[in-house]
Formats: structure tokens, C-alpha cells, sequence
């Protein structure tokens, strides 16, 4: 079972059961998960625990029927859900939760119902004749459909009108009327019909025993070949049961005795034949079809039978138990072929279910070599349809199932589309499994089938003709060891086909590369240009920049370093996103969570979006590289790559902030002590910014992406492939703490507390205009007399020395003025409450959740125990309110 199957069984078991609240379904998706087996555990016996729940029955006998009406349909998983609810009835604390779950259930249910207005009209009022018929007409539909069931006629249109949808350029060619309206052409009984001969002269009763004799092997010649005789007839059938007979109650009882043992050959012919009749229509399928051929063929040489009898009839050599001698061996096939009808009928089969069916059969009957060897006579008839669509697929990977019976159903979706996409719908559903149609001879090797025609589909679609060098018939046999092994050759043969084709033919794996050097910011060169030369344009709106603008310096900066050397660099783009990176984050990792119609519904940003906040970069990837790198994963390194270059952003304007206090730091404030407070937050917050960077970068990036690559290089199959891309993925953005909505949040406060920090110093360098009062003092500069003289110079110096002394006044004047100590100091407060929240967090998750990676973060943030008393000191408080 997939993932994606996980979750949704999951979730829809969750809303049927009503369950609320909780912990939700994450918790079981990943118990189940956990516990997951790549054996086959759908075969067990469910003898002992059909009988348990028989025992805990208050209704054994209906129970029993029940089981045995499912088993005759050949219900898939019948056995293991039995077994399931013998492990539930034992379970007492389930039977409780369950039943109170039930009784809740109902009782809202009732409330719904009687809140529920009908619309009656009253008493005194008189109901128009045609609202008496729309009721009469619709009491009539409910009543017909819950008592008796579908007429062929109904099954057919409904079987035809699904086809047509899901087809409508191939419909369903269609018999014409007559062959179903004239039930002469069926070899059954036409029951309603008056004989030609009127009512016997003579009652059989009065005739001596001889003449009865010879006149009931008459009438059974005839009821063998579906034909009513003189004395017995055939009653009308209803629905799918079997036909019974009126004999003449007054023949004598010794011969009515042979007679009632000879009729069920009769009633097996009459429920074979319409079988073979109703089944041989279009819409029923190849597989129906080949199965009634193949019955036919065997009726044929019953029929030769009844004619040979009736050949002994008129040389007068045939009595009453010679008949009964001669029919006895075929009375066995015909009970076999009889019920093997009745179960198809009954449980609706076509495709796979039918073939199910069969082989299920062939092995119950494994003492029984006759009905065995009959069986699977069948199953190899049946089975070479089916085959056949089995063989385009696994040999070509082209699927031609005119009546959608094959387990592989196709999906038309657009292979471009990809790219649009977020989720990789192609390769997901544009072929998916139809459990039901699937042989459960076959059903091991489903998955394989399934991949084995998805890869031969890909290449196929790229232009390049592909067949499977070992393709050779696949034959049904009792030995599962022969098609299983032609099913797994041509399963080695396309998937190294597809894998040769993207690794070398579309060189993979350097394109993968080429994501890495911009996406997660391998070429440092590269990014240093960027940057310079975008800084101005991204600092505008979103609305007032220009992407053509962008691109071109995006091109500058590319052809400047040694991105240069990239043969996939013109495949980088530009992207502007309507959120920033943590209202996106949040609303991905909201999916399917309660917060989810909250986040989408509320406005992405309350403010509008800078050009840093929503810059990203996009990729274009063709077809059949967009198998792997889709819009899915290409969604991922989007946020891995607007996770760091924020950081990367945040970081500069620090270290702007570094520079223009060097430019003050000359002049000699008379009360520096703030000076140094905003200085010594300064450094701790870019030790801050350069370490997250270093962790994300150098601890967990480049040793996932290096596990990756030797993956690859040992990837037997393009599933392996995915599977490898998705789980770097995965931990790149698990370690980079993006996948947990607490970190993010606090790591976000961080962040924005950094920026507004930057902000305010730039803000109060530029209040001192130091650099711009010095220029216009200086005098060092030619006139037309010439150099400035000594005197002049050192009238200079003298007004430097009272201008710096005035503008050290005058800051002093401004910090104390505007509390500009108490605004570091609160700046101060907020970073190291929100870094000691960051690391306490880490630091349960390191343990807890066995996030062991995240643990590098304290060691690099806390290197020389800085921090570590006061963790320590949350931490005990922590255990002490949990003891509480």
C-alpha cells in the first residue's frame, strides 16, 4: 500500500467513525507506516475466526449466510476483514469505543431526522392525478430496486453509459435489438408460452408403466436442450436463481424419482445458457467473452450427447435408467460450469474479478483432477485476453483495453502540465491500479506491472521505440513461477531502459547539480555578484520592480563568475512570489491540518512584500526530467533557497551596519557606554546569522546531497531515483527546521528582530551626518591661488577639533533625549529571549524526537556556554511544571 493510499484510507476511516480532535491523523499515518511489511499478509484463514464471531453472534445463522452469499461472489479481502472483526470482538475496550461511537451516531442521526420537513399535503386538500402518478412512479423505482434485482437490460446501459464516459471518442459497439427481443434464438425455455398441442387427451398416470417411461425419456430429451415437454415444464425464472420444473403429479412415483435425479442437468443447462447469452454483449468484455466461447464449446459436446441419446431413443434402445447411466458424467461438468455462471452473475465480474474468480475455483478443486482439469480449461480460455493487454503493456507500455478490464486504467493528463503542477500528477495518476481488476494470481506483482509500463510509457513518449528483447507469451499456468519471471525480466528491461535514458541521454545528474549551484547557493562568486548588483532593485515593492530588469542583471551576474561554466544556466529564471517565505511555508505545512481554511482565507501579508521577500528562482526542466525534478521538488528548493537567501540578506545588512559604525567609532562620544551595548548585539547577532547559514549549508546540505549522489549511482529503477531525490529533499527541509511550524514562527521573530535592529542604527548613523560634516569642512582642495597655507591649515584642524566635539554633545544630547540606550536594551531583551526559546525548543526536539542533527545548533550557538546556565535553569522549571 502507498503513502498517499495511507493517508487517504486514514483520514476517510477517521470521518466515518466521527472522530474529532485528538491528536489527528499524522499520528497514525506514521504508526502505520512504521509498522508496514513488504509481505503479502491478505492471505489468511478465516475458519477459526469465522467461527469466533458465529460464537459472539446473536444471529449465528444469518451471520453464516452472509459470510457464504459474499464467498459465492468472490468478494475480495472477504477473509481478511473477517478476521479482522474476530480480532476486534476479542478487543473489549474497542467494542466499547465503538458502540458508544455507534450510539452517538445514531442519536444524531434521529435529531437530523426529525428536524428534517417533509412536505405532506394536508387532509382536506385532494392530490392532483399527476402528482398521484410521479408518487405511484417513484414508490415503484424504490420498490424495484430493493427488492428485485437489475433486469440485463438495465446492466448493459449502465455498464455501456460508464464505458462511453469514460471513452467517448471508442463507444461500445452495440447488438441490434432483435437479438434480444426474438427469445426464440436463445437456447433456454421460453416460459409463458402455450404448447401447440392444447392440454394431453390422456393423463400419464393412466398409461401403463412402459408407455410413462418411454414418454418421460420423450419430455427429458427434449428439457435437456432447454425445450418444455408434454409432462414437465419449466417455471419462469426470477432474478439469477435456478430453474425449477413441474413434473405431472400423476406419474408414477418410482419414475418421477429418476426424473427429479436427471432434472438438474436441465436447470445447470438453462442457467449456462443464459449465461453464455447475456455475457456474449459487448459490454460484459474480452475476458467474459473468451469464457463464454470456451463454455460454449463445451456445451457443443453436451449437445452432441443429447443427440446421440436421442439417436438410441428412436432405434428404441434407450430406457429411463440408461439415460440416467449416460448422463451422470456430464451431470458433474454441468453442475461445475453451472455454478462457476452463477457466481460470475452474481457477483457482477468482468476482467480481473472473473479471472479471480476462475483461479480461486481451479485451486479448491485441487482433489478433484476432473473438475480441476475442467476449471482451469476455463481459466486458460478466459485468461488470454487479459493477457494479451498484459503483454502491450509490460512489452511496449501501450494499453488497449476497450472495456476497461485490464488493472492499469489510464488518465488523460497533459505530460507539460508538470510544470505546472504541485503536485507530480503524471507520474502519480496518469496510470493508476483498479484493485478490483486485479487477478489474484497476479496481484503480488501488481506494483511491478505498473512500473514496468510507466517506464517503457516515458520513453516511448520521448520519440524512441521500445520493445522488450525477452518478450515471449504469457500463458496462464497453475505454477505462478512462469509469468512472474516474464513479468520481472521485462520489469529489469524497462527499468534500466529509463534509467540509461535519463542518467546519460539527459544527463540527470548534472542538471541536478546545476539546481544545487543556485538554488542552495553553491557558487559563492555568484551570489556575491547577484547581490551587489541587485541590492537597489530588490529593496523596491514588489509591484514597482522590473522583472526584464532583473533578468538582465541576473544574466550579468551569471556571464561575471564562474556560473559561467554551467551548460544549464539559461534554464534559471527569475520568480516573484505573492508570500513570503514563512506565510508559504506555514501554509504548506497547514495542508489538511484545521488551520488550513484559516491561512488561506486571511490575506497572505498584512504588509506589501519587498522585492527580498519575495525574490526567488525557478527552472525550466523538460520533459522527461520533469519526472524528477517537478514542480513539487522544484516547490522545495524554492524554499530552501528563500530560507537562506534571507539569512544571506540579513547578514549584509549587519555587516553594513559593522561598516558604518566603524565610520563612528573615531570620534570620541563623551558617553559611549550604549555604543558598546549595540555593538556587542551587533556581533551576536551576526554569530547568529552565520552559524544558522554555516549549519544549513555545511552540516546538512552537503553531506545529504553527497548520500544522494552515491544513491544515484546505485539506483536500480527511476522509482529509486525519485525515492532518493524526495528523502534529501525531505531532510534538507526537516533539518533546516522548516518542516516544524514552532521553529519556523520563532526563528521568523528572529529574523525580524535582526532586520528592525539594523534599521534603527542606520537610522541613528545617519542623525550624526559625521561624514558629511567633515567634507564640507575640509579644506582640502585646489583653488585658484593655489594650496591652502599653514595658517589656513591650522585654522582647519582647530574647527574639526570643535565640530567633533559639538557633534559628540549633540548625539549625546540625541541618545539621551530619545531613549536611545533603552531601545538597545530592549532590542537586546527581545534577541536573547527569543535565542534562548529557539535553543530550549532544539534542544527537546534534539531528545525527544531524535532530531539529533538540530543538536549542532546549540553546540555552534552556545560554543562557549553562554547560554547554557540559563537553558539548564528553563529546563528544570520545565520538569517542574510537568511534575506539577
Amino acid at each position: 500500500m502507498s503513502e498517499f493510499r495511507i493517508h487517504h484510507d486514514v483520514n476517510e476511516l477517521l470521518s466515518l467513525l466521527h472522530v474529532r480532535g485528538g491528536d489527528g491523523a499524522e499520528v497514525f499515518i506514521d504508526l502505520l507506516q512504521k509498522n508496514r511489511t513488504p509481505y503479502v499478509t491478505t492471505t489468511v484463514s478465516a475458519h477459526s475466526a469465522k467461527v469466533k464471531i458465529a460464537e459472539y453472534s446473536k444471529t449465528p445463522e444469518d451471520f453464516l449466510r452472509k459470510y457464504d452469499e459474499l464467498k459465492s461472489k468472490n468478494v475480495r479481502n472477504l477473509d481478511p476483514l473477517v478476521y479482522l472483526l474476530s480480532k476486534l470482538s476479542e478487543d473489549k475496550e474497542m467494542l466499547q469505543c465503538l458502540q458508544q461511537n455507534a450510539k452517538e451516531r445514531s442519536e444524531a442521526s434521529a435529531n437530523a431526522t426529525t428536524s428534517t420537513t417533509f412536505a405532506i399535503p394536508p387532509t382536506s386538500t385532494k392530490i392532483s392525478m399527476q402528482e398521484l402518478e410521479e408518487l405511484r412512479k417513484k414508490l415503484g423505482n424504490v420498490t424495484a430496486s430493493s427488492s428485485v434485482p437489475q433486469s440485463a437490460e438495465v446492466t448493459r446501459k449502465m455498464l455501456r453509459d460508464r464505458h462511453n464516459k469514460k471513452n467517448p471518442t471508442q463507444p461500445n459497439p452495440v447488438f441490434p435489438n432483435w437479438v434480444y427481443d426474438r427469445p426464440a434464438l436463445i437456447g433456454d425455455f421460453i416460459t409463458g408460452a402455450t404448447p401447440a398441442g392444447g392440454d394431453p387427451a390422456v393423463a400419464i398416470g393412466t398409461m401403463p408403466l412402459p408407455a410413462q417411461e418411454q414418454a418421460l425419456v420423450d419430455d427429458l430429451l427434449f428439457v435437456l436442450v432447454g425445450v418444455d415437454g408434454r409432462d414437465i415444464t419449466a417455471q419462469p425464472v426470477l432474478g439469477r436463481q435456478n430453474r425449477s420444473f413441474i413434473v405431472d403429479p400423476t406419474l408414477d412415483m418410482s419414475i418421477k424419482e429418476l426424473v427429479n435425479r436427471i432434472l438438474p442437468v436441465a436447470s445447470y443447462y438453462s442457467t449456462i445458457t443464459r449465461f453464455t447469452e447475456e455475457k456474449s454483449s459487448f459490454e460484459y468484455g474480452q475476458v467474459n467473452h473468451a469464457l463464454t466461447a470456451a463454455m460454449r464449446t463445451l456445451m457443443k459436446e453436451y449437445l452432441i450427447l443429447v443427440t446421440q441419446l436421442e439417436h438410441l431413443h428412436r432405434q428404441g434402445m434407450l430406457s429411463l435408467q440408461k439415460l440416467w447411466f449416460y448422463i451422470q458424467p456430464t451431470m458433474r461438468t454441468m453442475e461445475i460450469l453451472a455454478s462457476i455462471a452463477s457466481s460470475v452473475d452474481k457477483g457482477d465480474c468482468m476482467g480481473g474479478s472473473t479471472l479471480s474468480l476462475l483461479h480461486d475455483r481451479t485451486f479448491n478443486y485441487t482433489g478433484d483432477s476432473q473438475a480441476q482439469e475442467l476449471c482451469l480449461y476455463l481459466t486458460k480460455a478466459a485468461s488470454v485476453p487479459y493477457f494479451e493487454i498484459l503483454e502491450k503493456w509490460i512489452y511496449r507500455g501501450i494499453i488497449k483495453d476497450p472495456y476497461s478490464e485490464f488493472m492499469v486504467e489510464e488518465h488523460e493528463l497533459q505530460k507539460e502540465k508538470i510544470q505546472e503542477d504541485y503536485n507530480d500528477k503524471y507520474w502519480d495518476q496518469r496510470y493508476t491500479i483498479v484493485q478490483h481488476r486485479i487477478p489474484s494470481f497476479l496481484q503480488k506483482m501488481a506494483d511491478k506491472i505498473l512500473s514496468t509500463g510507466k517506464y517503457l510509457n516515458v520513453v516511448r513518449e520521448c520519440g524512441r521505440d521500445v520493445t522488450c528483447p525477452d518478450a515471449k507469451e504469457v500463458l496462464y499456468t497453475l505454477k505462478e513461477r512462469a509469468y512472474v519471471e516474464q513479468i520481472e525480466k521485462s520489469y529489469y528491461y524497462a527499468s534500466k531502459v529509463l534509467l540509461d535514458f535519463l542518467m546519460e541521454e539527459k544527463e540527470l545528474v548534472a542538471r541536478l547539480r546545476s539546481i544545487k549551484h543556485y538554488f542552495l547557493m553553491d557558487k559563492g562568486d555568484f551570489f556575491v555578484h547577484f547581490m551587489d548588483l541587485t541590492e537597489e532593485e530588490l529593496k523596491k515593492p514588489v509591484d514597482d520592480i522590473v522583472p526584464p530588469r532583473l533578468e538582465a542583471l541576473l544574466e550579468l551576474a551569471l556571464r561575471m563568475s564562474t556560473a559561467n561554466t554551467d551548460p544549464f544556466k539559461d534554464d534559471l529564471k527569475i520568480d516573484l512570489m505573492p508570500h513570503d517565505v514563512i506565510t508559504q511555508l506555514l501554509r504548506v505545512l497547514a495542508i489538511e491540518t484545521k488551520q488550513e481554511k484559516a491561512i488561506i482565507n486571511a490575506d497572505p501579508t498584512e504588509v506589501a512584500l519587498s522585492g527580498l521577500e519575495a525574490f526567488s528562482f525557478d527552472y525550466i526542466v523538460k520533459w522527461p526530467l520533469s519526472l524528477i525534478i517537478n514542480r513539487k521538488a522544484l516547490t522545495r528548493y524554492q524554499m530552501l533557497f528563500r530560507h537562506i537567501f534571507y539569512c544571506k540578506h540579513v547578514e549584509r545588512l549587519l555587516c553594513n551596519v559593522w561598516i558604518s559604525n566603524k565610520t563612528a567609532k573615531q570620534y570620541a562620544l563623551h558617553r559611549a557606554k550604549w555604543f558598546a551595548t549595540a555593538f556587542a548585539l551587533r556581533q551576536r547577532m551576526l554569530n547568529f546569522v552565520q552559524n544558522i547559514q554555516y549549519y544549513m549549508m555545511f552540516e546538512v546540505m552537503e553531506p545529504t546531497w553527497h548520500i544522494m549522489e552515491k544513491n544515484l549511482k546505485s539506483a536500480s529503477n527511476i522509482d529509486d531515483v525519485l525515492c532518493h531525490h524526495t528523502s534529501f529533499l525531505d531532510n534538507c527541509l526537516k533539518d533546516c527546521m522548516l518542516t516544524n511550524p514552532e521553529l519556523l514562527k520563532i526563528f521568523s521573530k528572529l529574523m525580524s528582530v535582526c532586520v528592525m535592529f539594523t534599521n534603527c542604527m542606520q537610522r541613528f548613523t545617519q542623525s550624526m551626518k559625521l561624514d558629511r560634516e567633515m567634507n564640507r569642512l575640509s579644506l582640502e582642495h585646489g583653488t585658484m591661488e593655489g594650496p591652502p597655507t599653514q595658517s589656513e591649515r591650522t585654522e582647519e584642524q582647530e574647527k574639526k577639533r570643535l565640530t567633533s566635539k559639538f557633534l559628540a554633545e549633540h548625539v549625546d544630547a540625541l541618545q539621551s533625549d530619545a531613549g536611545f540606550e533603552a531601545t538597545i536594551s530592549k532590542f537586546d531583551s527581545n534577541f536573547s529571549t527569543l535565542l534562548l526559546d529557539l535553543l530550549d525548543k532544539l534542544s527537546i526536539y534534539s531528545t525527544n524526537d531524535c532530531e539529533h542533527s538540530m543538536i549542532n545548533i546549540i553546540y555552534r550557538l552556545d560554543f562557549n556556554g553562554f547560554y547554557t546556565e540559563r537553558l539548564e535553569r528553563m529546563a528544570i522549571e520545565r520538569s517542574q511544571k510537568a511534575a506539577a
